[in-house]
């Protein structure tokens, strides 16, 4: 089969010859640049079609017009809303990622689009950065595990899999120049994995450069990034793709492998990668064959996804909106809500005895698919947290519903459009069509950003006023029901593409609120729709806490079915929930909002690598969640297998009285290291669904690449001889069990 396999590729790379020898050079740089703001162009005589492309990570966005930020308008557009990648990252399940991916491909495909911008999988460094909503982790082996067969599952619908941001895009405030400075090792033990993994392992087709800079380069004409590492050291032929509008230089981009430039503008023909790129061909400065080198990958690309040769009528045709669709996303939704603490077991609720329920909050009215960056879409429908209660319990309960906090309202226009404004050196000059203006650049940046705070400042006033009567009518209410929910957290006014958080305070003062609703209801079911951490000063004082991700369409029903008990809970977080924002290394270094250059000095020490060094106490620790029954887990064993493996085998047992399924977490931590290396660092983890009573024994093999660090004298991963303690158990900080390897 490989053999097979090997002259078919030969073949087809003969054929991208042929057909790059019958390309004009116009033709060929019509195919490397944008020729409407989502495709590129064409070359009909040779039958090479355009490449369309459509954001995003929740679902395949609404189509625009072809030259200006508006909607088209078609109500054709409306789409199947995924779980956010924070939401599936939650679940632990790398067959929920394949489900996810499978669903957005085929909507993709479904749509008529070759390449889906998904997945975001940069690693989480700050709680304060505006999309860690669409990233999955703070830790590398956890996004890699999960970008592989998310991406297989794209893939497999004739769509090629776009997987960003390359690399370590931590930042939205000033994210097109912002400089960060990062160590080979830090580069490659946080930051490249998860890419390496989608690339090598998961068969990418595609990669999209980042808006940032590494060590003085944009990450769209860095030579090391995408010349040495991503082509050289991992092998990867598909086609880069630039984040639209991180082009700057047209030498520098044409002279590295980045092969398809996009921005936002509609100057299609003026892009650095266009008219610059054949004007400096023609002075023969610089060489055609770099474009060819372009085109070729991107045949390649082609030919994969069977848009072009005898395999075209075979392509996929893709589907959108089928329910087989809605049920795999609804089981992702459920298995990404996160019991943060339960304690006297309040949860699950009993509908029998409930004969009024309170909501309270926002948040659970609110919908959450029409906003957040370029992850907007046109969703054919989605289920609030208050929908789903109502429709779980029916017309015999009383549901009564209070907003409970002000949420400005922020009306969606289109002479004001986001997708300028966040590349900071855009200015409309006309409706839904931004225009260059390089003058200034900087001040103007800054200039858009002091006054989106000034507007803050303007509707905390306007929110301290209204939260008043909505205070005391959501107490009043609070204290006469059978149970109390209240639905608070983010939403994209607060998690968006674009800016970064201020801080990692609840908006609209509802920790005023929680606070003042507990002082009633000891027994208040607190719980949160949102994106990344907040602080919660009020945690001791609440008995239960319940965390959703921006979850899907199905986020309602999911919450309902959470909170009655017809489904266990067994989402954990896939990154640290610290008590307050100063606990962070960020606020101490780097933090997200800061302009120019940025010094990454925390080195490894991202997360709960920082947390577990430093000896503090987050408020929730990665890994953490709790489940409606309870697990033991016993007699671990360490066998070494041939080469450096290391072969564990032990038992994990429900105790409890329900069903349930624990994701059972392996960490390593060396012992005498020879170089600075973190506590312990997950290498592998295990999902198991046990009934109660029932035991399963679970092996796992840690290789030896799980016991390496990156030499950056030697450029390679070093797996020191030495003795490793393997610790195994349900959180980074609920350890049950441990173990001594010893690598010869």
């Amino acid at each position: 089969m490989k053999t097979d396999a090997k002259k078919s590729q030969k073949k087809t790379e003969k054929e991208i010859e042929k057909l790059i020898s019958k390309l004009t050079l116009d033709e060929k740089i019509a195919m490397i640049h944008g020729a409407t703001l989502f495709k590129t162009g064409a070359v009909d005589r040779l039958g090479i079609p355009a490449i369309s492309t459509s954001d995003g990570p929740m679902g395949v966005r609404a189509d625009f017009m072809d030259d200006r930020w508006i909607p088209s308008g078609n109500n054709d557009d409306q789409v199947s809303y995924l779980p956010s990648n924070s939401a599936l990252a939650s679940t632990w399940n790398p067959y929920r990622a394949y489900e996810m991916g499978h669903v957005l491909g085929a909507e993709a495909r479904g749509r008529g689009k070759d390449m889906i911008l998904a997945p975001g999988i940069n690693i989480k460094r700050d709680p304060l950065c505006g999309r860690n909503f669409e990233y999955m982790s703070e830790d590398p082996k956890l996004a890699a595990s999960l970008v592989v067969p998310f991406v297989k599952g794209v893939q497999e619908n004739d769509v090629a899999a776009c997987v960003k941001h390359f690399a370590a895009n931590v930042q939205e405030t000033d994210r097109l120049m912002v400089d960060e400075e990062i160590d080979d090792r830090t580069l490659y033990e946080l930051y490249l994995p998860a890419f390496k993994a989608a690339v090598q392992d998961g068969g990418a087709y595609s990669i999209m450069g980042a808006y940032n800079k590494i060590n003085g380069y944009h990450c769209c004409e860095s030579k090391n990034l995408l010349d040495l590492i991503l082509r050289g050291e991992w092998g990867f032929d598909g086609t880069v793709i630039s984040d639209w509008g991180a082009v700057h230089n047209t030498k520098e981009a044409a002279e590295c492998s980045m092969d398809i430039e996009m921005s936002v503008f509609a100057d299609f023909d003026d892009y650095k990668m266009a008219d610059p790129l054949k004007e400096a061909i023609m002075k023969g400065e610089i060489s055609e064959e770099t474009v060819n080198a372009k085109v070729r990958n991107i045949l390649r690309m082609m030919y994969r996804l069977k848009m072009i040769g005898k395999q075209k009528e075979e392509r996929k045709a893709g589907v959108y909106n089928t329910p087989e669709h809605r049920e795999m996303i609804l089981r992702t939704a459920e298995e990404s809500m996160i019991l943060l603490k339960n304690d006297n077991q309040i949860l699950p609720l009993n509908p029998a005895g409930i004969k009024k329920l309170v909501v309270i909050g926002q948040n659970a009215a609110k919908i959450h698919s029409d906003g957040g960056g370029s992850a907007e879409i046109k969703a054919l429908y989605e289920v609030c947290p208050l929908m789903g209660l109502k429709a779980y319990l029916g017309g015999n309960v009383e549901v009564q519903y209070l907003k409970g906090y002000h949420v400005p309202e922020k009306p969606k226009t289109f002479d004001h459009n986001w997708q300028a404004d966040s590349l900071d050196d855009l200015k409309n000059t006309d409706i839904g069509m931004p225009t260059r203006d390089e003058v200034n650049e900087t001040e103007m940046r800054r200039k858009s950003e002091e006054e989106r705070l000034a507007q803050i400042e303007k509707e905390k006033t306007e929110i301290h006023e209204k939260n008043q009567k909505l205070f005391a009518q959501a107490v009043e209410a609070a204290k006469d029901a059978d149970a109390v929910i209240f639905v608070g957290g983010l939403n994209h006014d607060i998690d968006s593409e674009g800016f970064d958080r201020s801080n990692m305070t609840l908006p609209y003062e509802q920790d005023l609120l929680i606070d003042a609703l507990l002082d009633v209801r000891k027994d208040l079911i607190v719980t949160f729709v949102g994106g990344s951490p907040v602080e919660m000063p009020w945690r001791q004082k609440a008995s239960a806490i319940l965390w959703s991700y921006y979850a899907g369409m199905e986020t309602g029903n999911a919450f309902a079915k959470v909170i009655f008990g017809d489904v266990n809970p067994s989402g954990k977080l896939a990154e640290t929930f610290p008590g307050k924002y100063t606990d962070c290394v960020t606020a101490k270094n780097g933090q997200s909002g800061l302009w120019g250059k940025i010094r990454l000095e925390e080195g490894l020490y991202c997360g709960y690598r920082y947390f577990d060094k430093e000896h503090i106490a987050p408020a929730f620790c990665f890994g953490h969640g709790l489940s409606y029954t309870e697990f033991s887990y016993s007699g671990l064993t360490l066998k070494a297998e041939k080469g450096r493996d290391v072969k564990l085998n032990f038992t994990v047992k429900n105790t409890g009285k329900r069903i349930g399924s624990e994701i059972i977490q392996v960490y390593v931590a060396p012992i005498a290291p020879k170089v600075d290396r973190p506590n312990k660092e997950l290498k592998a983890y295990a999902k198991v669904e046990l009934a109660p009573g029932k035991s399963r024994k679970v092996s796992i093999t840690l290789k030896q690449e799980d016991f390496a660090y990156f030499d950056e004298h030697l450029h390679e991963f070093i797996a020191d001889a030495g003795d490793y303690e393997i610790l195994v158990g349900a959180s980074c900080q609920d350890i049950r069990l441990k173990g001594i390897a010893a690598l010869a």
